[in-house]
């Protein structure tokens, strides 16, 4: 039997070059079979954090703010892989994903942690118009500490400009071969 396999899509592109790494991951884990549910942020209407510590983990909707993001709990909640996607903007992940990240905090309040450990695992696959990914990797591994989740590895593409850049490139295949590889 598959893993429920959750892709936290920040790219502004739906058609961009980290799209491009989403949908080769997304091949390679179903034909594994695994399920898939990717959330395309950009799409969606979803709010900062306020910080007022009123998350209760154990609601279905955890967090006081009533937005978006209440689709994307309970997959989480379920999820035994959630996977990081975003293209690089000034060496960290897109606002996009940092949003709905911080948000993702909700899980760890009130009455019970939802979110840390719970044998989960992750893998971020980015794309760049560089290859300066230092210190998005350091904040990512850091993330991986705290919610004590596995870390599956990372897709990093630099060197694409333009929308379509990525096409043909190896790390088009390794993203594939990083979905095939969940069991």
């Amino acid at each position: 039997m598959g893993k429920k396999i959750v892709i936290l899509n920040g790219s502004p592109r739906k058609k961009g070059n980290t799209s491009a790494l989403v949908k080769s991951f997304t091949e390679g884990a179903e034909s594994a079979g695994n399920t898939v549910t990717e959330f395309f942020l950009s799409g969606m209407d979803i709010h900062g954090c306020k910080g007022c510590f009123g998350g209760h983990s154990s609601k279905a909707c955890p967090c006081v703010q009533k937005d978006d993001m209440d689709q994307i709990y309970p997959a989480v909640k379920e999820a035994e892989v959630v996977v990081l996607a975003s293209p690089l903007y000034y060496w960290n992940m897109s606002g996009q994903i940092r949003t709905a990240i911080d948000r993702l905090f909700a899980l760890e309040e009130g009455d019970g942690n939802l979110l840390r450990g719970h044998d989960r695992s992750s893998a971020l696959l980015m794309a760049a118009e560089g290859n300066g990914f230092d210190d998005v990797v350091l904040y990512y591994d850091h993330l991986m500490e705290h919610l004590r989740w596995k870390n599956l590895g990372h897709v990093l593409a630099g060197g694409n400009m333009n929308v379509g850049d990525i096409k043909g490139k190896t790390e088009i295949q390794q993203a594939y071969e990083l979905g095939k590889s969940i069991k």
